[in-house]
């Protein structure tokens, strides 16, 4: 089982023709995601070739042609997709996913950073009137090892599936979680994004690991800044039976001072590491001081 992407899942990606999105389509396609199309308006009608290296899921490597089209309506009537990776700048952003919210795509995935925290503000809300769930912006996207990878997470990281699911404001801090688990493995990993404003937060991806009948321990990664890890503990002591081990990000980070990304913003106690780690272990979630730490946590508990 895994949760949002699956093996069935079929992807499209937006920007596929720039730079990062020609790169990292090849390491999704590597890892056995079904890139079925990109869409860019002025190359619509072009085929793509890639050389896909040898990967988790891509077995000894093949050249793999990927048709371009003029939109993203135009890309799931051909092909079924139900996925869409943004990868294209940030001007240029909302457009694309209100693109995508309007041809009924079922996930947004979205790349890019730097996004004009307003035009997040439009397109999510807009995605949500459609029925689309965006994860992101400016996040890592999220991987179902051995099944489909939707973003920029390293497959090779955690290549086999296993037991644990993953949430995560930090992209850097999944993939460190990732390597030193490998050998117990992930159903899921998702890469929420660390901007004051996101599509998918922790209690959606909280709420989708305990009805994953696979997965057997959560863990939760936060960083200083807003209140979503408290509330994200409010809804763990109402509806989570499964165990939870977190990670904070920002314990010696300078009082009053904003760092890492634009979510991070403390005011007061609200947001800081400290107040962060107190509701989280008052309704059983074990913290980790380090990542390794954590690691150890996640081991003990299972």
């Amino acid at each position: 089982m895994a949760i949002f992407l699956t093996k069935e899942s079929r992807v499209l990606v937006q920007g596929m023709t720039g730079g990062e999105g020609m790169k990292h389509t090849r390491r999704m396609l590597a890892a056995g995601t079904r890139v079925v199309g990109g869409v860019n308006p002025r190359k619509a009608g072009r085929t793509v070739d890639f050389d896909v290296p040898p990967g988790p899921g891509g077995g000894e490597g093949a050249r793999v042609a990927v048709p371009v089209f003029g939109s993203v309506a135009e890309g799931m009537a051909a092909t079924g997709a139900t996925v869409s990776v943004v990868f294209v700048p940030p001007p240029s952003a909302k457009a694309a996913v209100l693109e995508a919210a309007d041809a009924g795509i079922a996930l947004a995935v979205v790349i890019t950073e730097g996004i004009p925290v307003h035009d997040a503000v439009v397109f999510l809300a807009y995605a949500g009137e459609k029925g689309t769930r965006v994860v992101g912006p400016n996040c890592p996207g999220l991987i179902s090892p051995g099944q489909s990878n939707a973003g920029i997470i390293p497959a090779d990281i955690a290549p086999e599936p296993g037991r644990i699911g993953l949430v995560s404001k930090s992209g850097t801090l999944t993939y460190q979680l990732m390597y030193e688990l490998r050998e117990i493995g992930f159903s899921s990993a998702v890469g929420i994004g660390g901007d004051p404003v996101v599509g998918t937060s922790h209690i959606d991806c909280l709420s989708a690991f305990q009805h994953d009948p696979e997965t057997e321990l959560i863990v939760l990664i936060g960083e200083i800044g807003g209140d979503a890890e408290e509330r994200a503990a409010a809804y763990i002591a109402e509806h989570v039976t499964k165990p939870v081990v977190g990670y904070l990000a920002g314990f010696t980070a300078p009082e009053g001072r904003t760092m890492g990304h634009a979510g991070a913003i403390v005011s007061g106690s609200s947001g800081t590491a400290d107040a962060k780690k107190k509701a989280l272990e008052e309704v059983g979630v074990r913290v980790g001081s380090t990542p390794s730490e954590t690691a150890r946590l996640v081991r003990d508990r299972l």
